[in-house]
């Protein structure tokens, strides 16, 4: 079976070269030039393993088409395609709960590596589904974290990295181990945005003291959640 792609690119000439090129890749590409375009199918045909969403386009950009798509899927795997590379754009995608960010012009071969190493990602993200945290109970295929006093809404981000975390209970986890496992890349940028996501979980799991989420600085995490 291949691999449905949703495309969504206002750029006539831009999309029909992305499309062939993904389509010469093996990839099954449905490609939309206007974003709205979208909405009616997401109840119903909407059988996508991954979407790359141009953010400037006019009407609606990617960025609020996004919102709409992970509302009804919110495992949907997104990757961002756009002509703008600062980072306030990339710290909003990521917030929203993308999965990657990729500038235009972008080199074929690397989007290729990155649409099949966020595939390969997710394929793994959901095989622990529902996990007893301490006083929380996280449901990954949701993305919902429960307490008795709430339910919160996790990105696909959030909710890897709080496996992740999970997975190496009572360890220290170097800061470079988180960012090559799950990000892939370990830069700059990346190492802001992993102390973003782990100020989040801090404040989502408050509610149980002891849960633990140590920072070493220049090292990395040290994690002490409750035993199941």
């Amino acid at each position: 079976m291949k691999i449905k792609i949703l495309l969504v690119e206002d750029d006539a000439d831009f999309g029909m070269i992305l499309k062939q090129y993904l389509e010469l890749e093996d990839f099954d590409v449905t490609w939309f030039q206007n974003p709205e375009g979208v909405i009616p199918i997401l109840t119903s045909d909407f059988n996508f393993q991954i979407g790359i969403l141009d953010i400037m386009m006019p009407n609606m950009d990617g960025f609020s088409l996004s919102k709409i798509i992970l509302k009804e899927k919110p495992q949907f795997p997104i990757l961002f395609l756009t002509a703008k590379n600062q980072k306030i754009d990339r710290l909003t995608g990521l917030k929203i709960g993308a999965d990657d960010y990729i500038a235009k012009p972008c080199d074929p071969e690397e989007l290729i590596l990155r649409i099949k190493n966020i595939l390969k990602r997710t394929s793994h993200s959901t095989l622990q589904v529902h996990v007893k945290i301490g006083a929380y109970n996280l449901d990954s295929e949701k993305l919902l974290l429960s307490h008795p006093t709430g339910d919160i809404r996790l990105t696909i981000r959030e909710k890897d990295l709080l496996l992740y975390l999970l997975k190496h209970n009572h360890q220290m986890i170097k800061r470079d181990d988180i960012l090559d496992t799950l990000w892939e890349t370990n830069d700059y940028f990346t190492g802001r945005s992993l102390d973003v996501f782990i100020s989040r979980l801090r404040k989502y799991l408050i509610e149980d003291p002891a849960i633990k989420i140590q920072s070493l600085r220049g090292i990395g995490f040290e994690i002490d959640f409750p035993e199941k």
